[in-house]
């Protein structure tokens, strides 16, 4: 009796082991798994949040990064832009000297028509001004407030201007074509040009200094009537000025101008 009493202790201990073993089987069986689930997301959590948290910190810092290496750079484009600004500005001597302005309006209704910059009448700046920037050439003052300046572009279809091919002499009117090109209608027939040829304002202009840089023939269409045209290339940076230089006019002798210009064209 008391042998089987024993007996039967120590198997209901291997049989309760064995009973809670199944059980808990059955259980994860049932339940897809979803108990050690939660314990593993309960294990997990703190981990992920904490590598959510130095992710989003690394992205930050990385951003603040980028801002000031960013903020950096145009600092120097714009000190550079400024150099070589006010080296042209030492080129033309103090009776000459422009004001140097800065673009802070520009219409995507009118982007090759106008622009508006930071200077105006407090500093002298008057309609009829002359307007460049680096490479040549940029437009005219049409207007002046007290502390801006709104600039009539070439690349407008309205600002006509005459000009002259430096190499043979020959003289037209361009005018804008809203873009980076101009279109330059010639006095002559048969013009001696070809693509390549430099345009400068003429000695016929009434509103530009002669001798200033425009482009350079990009196209001819020499049997185009009533005159040949040529498609020319500007020479300043229209499509994205930022800085340029305004300067009084001054007027100069003029030559004699053919019978086919029009003296009363805008900008010429």
């Amino acid at each position: 009796m008391f042998t089987t009493r024993r007996w039967w202790e120590n198997k209901t201990l291997k049989l309760a082991l064995l009973g809670l073993i199944l059980g808990g089987a059955w259980t994860i069986k049932e339940k897809n798994g979803e108990l050690l689930m939660e314990l593993y997301q309960s294990f997990m959590s703190p981990l992920t949040t904490l590598q959510s948290s130095n992710t989003t910190d690394n992205r930050i810092r990385d951003a603040k990064v980028m801002e000031l290496q960013t903020r950096v750079v145009e600092l120097q484009t714009q000190n550079q832009r400024l150099q070589k600004l006010m080296g042209y500005v030492e080129k033309g001597g103090a009776s000459n000297r422009p004001v140097v302005a800065r673009v802070v309006g520009r219409s995507a209704d009118h982007w090759w028509q106008q622009v508006t910059v930071n200077r105006g009448a407090k500093v002298g700046i008057k309609p009829g001004f002359v307007v460049k920037a680096e490479g040549g050439l940029v437009g005219l003052v049409q207007t002046a407030t007290p502390h801006t300046s709104r600039i009539l572009l070439i690349s407008d279809a309205t600002s006509q201007v005459g000009v002259t091919i430096s190499r043979t002499a020959a003289k037209g009117i361009m005018r804008g074509d809203y873009s980076g090109e101009g279109v330059l209608e010639f006095y002559e027939k048969v013009p001696n040009i070809k693509v390549g040829d430099l345009v400068v304002t003429s000695t016929y202009s009434q509103k530009f200094p002669p001798g200033e840089p425009v482009g350079k023939i990009k196209s001819l269409d020499l049997k185009k009537l009533p005159a040949p045209l040529a498609k020319v290339e500007l020479f300043p940076p229209i499509r994205y000025l930022d800085w340029v230089m305004i300067y009084p006019h001054v007027t100069t002798k003029l030559e004699a101008i053919p019978n086919k210009t029009k003296d009363n064209q805008s900008n010429k």
